[in-house]
């Protein structure tokens, strides 16, 4: 499902982007834009407001931004607000997974004649969510930050989506996936995207380095017998397609299906060289088609 979006990449280099959010153009860091801008000084100097991590993080001109705003992007409204670390509440890199979420789901439902249960854990401000949602799935929304989670419901409402199949948990996510198999609760689909470095709801440390193969084990234990996919992503240094794939490969091994894997891109108009900002892989199962 593509539609008009209120965002795009409109440069990148130097280690920095150039972004458009509906009315408001941003500067942020990028390391991975080793390249040179393709726009003019100029154009670049027309950012609104711009955050850079010397020196600590602070934005300039954050003064010139509203304290939140509305983009939408494929059909999906976000809110957005500038918060302390230069993040606005949306990852636009993940619209071509919300996507293929969309496709898997709406297919899942209309073979099967009910919705199917996904679960999305480290869930952020819930584009996977509101993707699944829309697209006629019940969803188990999960993050550890309070504030996160409510960011996402007020999301769902900005999409009609508050009275929607949808349970909204702040919890740590290896305790709730652990709480979740011996209730026997089990889900068609899990979406996960964990961090780097994290603290659950009561001060637990989540490193992926450490914790993501108990993650998709604990996800693997919670699947139904007859599951539709696992979609993981990650923006950590170093952890390219390939770990991931071989990762998540290892956790379905019995199940079939077929792994996929590719990085998430920052996409502008033609012409505009796409800017990599994470990686993804996701097993699926044969009948989910490609």
């Amino acid at each position: 499902m593509t539609q008009a979006t209120d965002y795009e990449l409109l440069d990148s280099g130097d280690g920095r982007k150039l972004e458009r959010f509906g009315p408001h153009v941003l500067s942020r860091p990028a390391a991975q834009a080793v390249w040179r801008p393709s726009l003019p000084p100029a154009r670049w100097a027309q950012a609104v407001a711009s955050f850079d991590r010397e020196d600590g993080q602070r934005w300039h001109n954050r003064g010139a931004l509203p304290e939140s705003w509305v983009i939408a992007i494929d059909g999906l409204r976000f809110r957005l607000s500038g918060t302390d670390f230069g993040h606005l509440g949306l990852f636009p890199e993940q619209r071509e997974q919300w996507r293929w979420i969309d496709g898997a789901v709406r297919a899942a439902a209309a073979r099967t004649g009910r919705r199917p249960a996904v679960l999305n854990l480290f869930a952020y401000s819930g584009g996977s969510t509101l993707a699944a949602l829309r697209a006629g799935a019940e969803v188990c929304h999960l993050d550890a930050s309070r504030g996160m989670v409510q960011w996402a419901r007020d999301n769902a409402a900005l999409n009609d989506l508050a009275g929607a199949p949808v349970r909204w948990i702040t919890e740590d996510a290896h305790k709730y996936l652990g709480r979740e198999e011996r209730r026997g609760r089990r889900y068609e689909a899990v979406i996960l995207d964990p961090p780097s470095f994290g603290r659950g709801a009561a001060g637990e440390i989540y490193k992926i380095e450490r914790d993501l193969i108990r993650s998709l084990d604990l996800c693997r234990a919670v699947l139904s017998p007859e599951p539709l996919f696992v979609l993981l992503s990650g923006h950590t240094p170093g952890f390219s397609p390939v770990i991931l794939a071989n990762v998540l490969g290892q956790t379905m091994r019995d199940a079939g299906g077929r792994i996929e894997q590719g990085e998430m891109l920052l996409t502008g108009a033609p012409g505009v060289a796409p800017l990599p900002n994470g990686t993804w892989a996701r097993w699926a199962s044969a009948t989910v088609s490609r």
